[in-house]
């Protein structure tokens, strides 16, 4: 569903579970507290850095269930 939801219109979209998991959940990142806030800071040189970002702005944005 995840992929459903947050990669419309992107080839990620078709993607199998184990390319998924290679993909877009093996890149290397780092927790960082500053602010108050955690932030996520993932490796910028990764190719599929951009489908992830896009795809958390994506997720957010969903409202929650009642």
């Amino acid at each position: 569903w995840m992929q459903m939801l947050a990669l419309p219109g992107t080839t990620a979209r078709g993607y199998e579970p184990k390319r998924v998991r290679l993909r877009l959940f093996a890149v290397a990142g780092r927790l960082v507290r500053g602010g108050r806030r955690v932030r996520l800071r993932l490796a910028s040189r990764w190719p599929w850095a951009r489908d992830i970002l896009t795809a958390l702005d994506r997720l957010q944005a969903l409202s929650a269930p009642p």
